[in-house]
């Protein structure tokens, strides 16, 4: 009995101390943050007032960058306060979402579902930050 409980304790411990976590880091795919500011005059109502939008045109956002890289958006909607707000994301029942495609973002502020209720025009300017996280596609 001794024997079989020295094998299995041999053999579980091989087997724990054999494992072991790789991480890659590869210096070639930089990621990349751009930063850019829409102004209060540039949303749109649109959806009978149920929706406000604007697209920004980012050249950075080629082909390849599309097909194969992470895209990640950020408001930074108040400009005295140092904080970004990752979309898409819901506060006081308005959401805030974006649409990435080749050249462009869309971004939407619009209400969560009730049709009485209207999103506010923003007043200030509303900080942008993307985030392209290169990647290879396998």
């Amino acid at each position: 009995m001794r024997k079989l409980i020295l094998l299995l304790l041999c053999t579980a411990t091989l087997g724990l101390a054999s494992c072991k976590k790789d991480t890659i880091i590869d210096a070639g795919l930089p990621n990349q943050t751009i930063e850019t500011v829409i102004n209060a005059s540039q949303w749109v109502s649109v959806d009978n007032g149920t929706r406000l939008t604007t697209t920004l045109n980012f050249p950075e956002i080629d082909y390849q960058t599309f097909k194969n890289d992470g895209i990640s958006v950020y408001f930074y909607p108040n400009n005295s306060v140092n904080e970004y707000k990752q979309l898409p994301y819901v506060y006081d029942a308005v959401s805030y979402t974006y649409t990435a495609r080749q050249g462009s973002i869309t971004f939407d502020i619009q209400t969560s579902g009730d049709i009485n209720l209207r999103p506010s025009r923003p007043t200030a300017p509303i900080g942008v930050r993307v985030v392209i996280v290169t990647s290879h596609l396998n």
